[in-house]
């Protein structure tokens, strides 16, 4: 167990901003940095992290923390194994003290298996140097690659010996578990009871998270009677859909340059790390996915694909093309001339070399995909036709407004086409886009609904004692429970779309849904619970509506000064001072104007498809919330004098009342149900059920004081 002064000199030692910044690309803003949250699929940034205060915090889904929960959560570790991180991060010598039996118990099967990872290639390592099998077989065949000694050391390649149970006896003999070793799929036990190993007679590429632990192999046969490749399965340290190669050794370079050049494997990865690229990565032998994305994006949005230039290579260009759009990826296309590589091009090419012909003839998507597209297709309209709507669906993909109407413009000049023509098609493709995208959501959370339905067991009193989880699964329904969902569902239609602060963009019915996940809460009303989940529905494509809203706006704001503009030169001819006051007014006039429109479209964007529901109850209830004749309370028109447009802490501290009087009521109602129960309980379930009253009573008394001093959200800056 590590030492107390130990972890205490850790702690003062992390710098969250240091920390963070392995993982996320931060910049400067204010007091604080800011960037794309690694916790969930962050488009616009939400993370802040404050260095005065040594704190992260996602204002969008809620995570962050120190620099030691940042780590936990990140890396899915133990607090133990998030000291050790950092304490080899910073160089500090762990002194440690010999754990007790309960202590020993504690550690996690997924701690085990990063231990025996990181055991497995320190075995690999000095198998490839220091046996004769390994040297003759394993690092010759690494020279002849190309692959210098110092890049074999930092990529930490090995060789596994052609014996059948070499790691196995080896790891065994020191100590480690038989069936972690399996479950990490480095070794197997076939029906007679025999190990062997998985990886024998092969050279080993090690595969490393982001923080730089080993959570996978890769193994490369050097026999042709084998299948060429063998990687690890998947495990709880390692799934291959959100694990990129190369992504440790190469993140700071990443991040520096703001630049990631995505290649196709292992060897390609290293030569050009050993060229001097070393913002280089690689997906696991499959296509690109999303996860991966997400880890290169929160370092960068600047991609170039490098990939080969045979039709297989082609082929795996164009699909990665889309998904990077998606995205939001600034995207670049190389495809490397006929049988090459950027593993053989790199070994025969100088740096110099390789910078030069990857800035002549790395491409732009849409030069990329009409090059290949229109090729040979010229005097046949159709194939022409197909080819266009091709590159016309990769530009609807662009979630960005702006960016999707400048590639709009190309296409058009690019293909000679009108740009109503050219935008129609896009904005028809974008549609599908969208409704596929909602289409796939809404089976993605029926089936979460369904898994986590199955997986909850039954409930009973003796379950229900926790103050943190209060709602009982049969809360007595009356009056009073509605009429506190009521208060919350007004907010979540009248103000679901309104940001809880000026910096960020977390919105009131983001913290609605995170504070009735935290709590576990429902509607008991089903209309209430109808209208919520619609709510938070239409929620998902706010942001995407807000983005096309805004450039609307900009192109309206200038026109309209520049009407106003224009009236004042006409009124008042010669007076400069005079002329260039009433400028100054115009200016702050159409920015009030105009932040009013928005301000109205991000407040009415829920009410206003709700109150044009096809469903009569729904349009009902929608129409008395946001009628002026059904107000929220008396403390709300003060608050906001009858205006709409009420103050965001303000805003906050009555949706947090609202939500805590809503907790507080179930509590309640709770409190009746035990206290009825305790007439014909026996004594033991009777010293039970007062036990659990004196809980529930301290999480009253809590929300009362909260209610009272109406708690709001932190802003990032506090």
């Amino acid at each position: 167990m590590i030492d107390q002064r130990t972890v205490e000199r850790i702690l003062d030692t992390a710098d969250i901003v240091d920390v963070v910044s392995d993982f996320v690309a931060l910049k400067k803003r204010g007091a604080n940095w800011v960037g794309l949250c690694p916790f969930h699929n962050d488009r616009n940034p939400s993370f802040y992290v404050s260095r005065a205060k040594g704190f992260c915090k996602c204002f969008s889904c809620g995570e962050g923390g120190s620099p030691v929960n940042f780590i936990m959560k990140h890396e899915n570790i133990s607090y133990v194994e998030a000291l050790r991180y950092l304490a080899k991060k910073y160089n500090i010598e762990i002194e440690e003290r010999e754990l007790t039996d309960e202590e020993r118990a504690q550690i996690t099967e997924k701690e085990s298996m990063y231990v025996i990872n990181e055991f497995a290639m320190n075995f690999f390592e000095d198998s490839l140097y220091n046996t004769q099998e390994g040297v003759d077989v394993g690092l010759s065949y690494f020279r002849e690659r190309g692959f210098s000694d110092e890049i074999i050391k930092n990529f930490r390649l090995g060789y596994s010996p052609n014996v059948k149970s070499a790691l196995h006896d080896a790891a065994v003999k020191a100590g480690y578990n038989e069936e972690i070793l399996q479950k990490v799929g480095l070794c197997s036990c076939d029906e007679h009871g025999n190990w062997f190993d998985k990886f024998r007679g092969r050279v080993i590429f090690p595969i490393f998270n982001t923080s730089g632990k080993v959570v996978a192999f890769g193994g490369r046969t050097l026999h042709n009677h084998h299948a060429k490749y063998l990687n690890s399965p998947e495990s709880p340290v390692f799934q291959k859909r959100k694990t990129i190669y190369g992504i440790s050794q190469a993140k700071r370079d990443i991040n520096k340059l703001d630049k990631c050049y995505i290649v196709e494997g292992y060897a390609d990865v290293i030569s050009m790390h050993q060229a001097g690229f070393r913002n280089v990565v690689a997906p696991l032998g499959t296509a690109l996915t999303p996860e991966q994305i997400h880890i290169i994006q929160l370092l960068t949005k600047n991609a170039t694909e490098l990939f080969d230039g045979d039709e297989a290579g082609i082929r795996a260009a164009m699909k990665a093309v889309d998904l990077l759009l998606k995205q939001d990826m600034n995207i670049k296309v190389l495809v490397l001339p006929e049988k090459e590589d950027p593993d053989s091009f790199a070994q025969s090419h100088s740096a110099t070399e390789i910078t030069n012909y990857i800035a002549q003839n790395e491409q732009d998507f849409i030069d990329f995909k009409s090059n290949i597209l229109l090729k040979d297709c010229e005097t046949d309209p159709i194939q022409k036709s197909k080819a266009i709507e091709s590159v016309m669906r990769s530009v609807a993909c662009i979630p960005n407004v702006i960016t999707r109407n400048v590639y709009a413009q190309e296409c058009a000049r690019k293909f000679q086409l009108s740009e109503e023509v050219i935008n129609t098609q896009i904005n028809r493709y974008r549609a599908q886009l969208l409704n596929e995208e909602k289409k796939f959501n809404e089976r993605e959370t029926r089936r979460e609904a369904v898994a986590s339905q199955s997986a909850t067991p039954s409930s009973n009193h003796s379950d229900a004692t926790h103050p943190q989880s209060p709602t009982p699964v049969a809360v007595k329904q009356d009056n009073t429970l509605h009429k506190s969902e009521l208060e919350v569902i007004k907010y979540v239609v009248k103000y679901g779309c309104s940001p809880v602060d000026n910096e960020s963009d977390f919105t009131v019915i983001d913290w609605v849904k995170k504070e009735i996940e935290d709590d576990e809460l429902h509607f008991t009303h089903p209309l209430y619970q109808q209208i919520y989940e619609q709510c938070l529905s239409m929620s998902l494509h706010f942001r995407q509506s807000y983005a096309e809203f805004m450039a609307s706006m900009e192109a309206r704001k200038a026109e309209r000064y520049q009407q106003e503009i224009e009236q004042i030169r006409q009124q008042m001819e010669g007076n400069l001072s005079e002329i260039s006051r009433k400028e100054q007014e115009a200016a702050d006039k159409v920015n009030a104007e105009v932040q009013h429109i928005i301000s109205d479209f991000r407040h009415n964007y829920i009410a206003k498809q709700l109150i044009s529901d096809p469903n009569d109850q729904v349009r009902q209830l929608a129409n008395d919330i946001c009628l002026p004749k059904h107000t929220l309370s008396k403390i709300h028109i003060e608050i906001s004098g009858g205006n709409h447009e009420m103050d965001a802490k303000k805003l906050m501290t009555q949706v947090s009342a609202a939500i805590f009087n809503w907790k507080y009521v179930i509590i309640e109602l709770y409190i009746n149900d035990l206290k009825a129960e305790l007439k014909d309980a026996s004594i033991e379930r009777q010293l039970t059920i007062l036990k659990e009253i004196n809980e529930l009573n301290v999480y009253k008394l809590t929300l009362a004081k909260l209610i009272g001093e109406r708690v709001i959200t932190p802003s990032p800056s506090q």
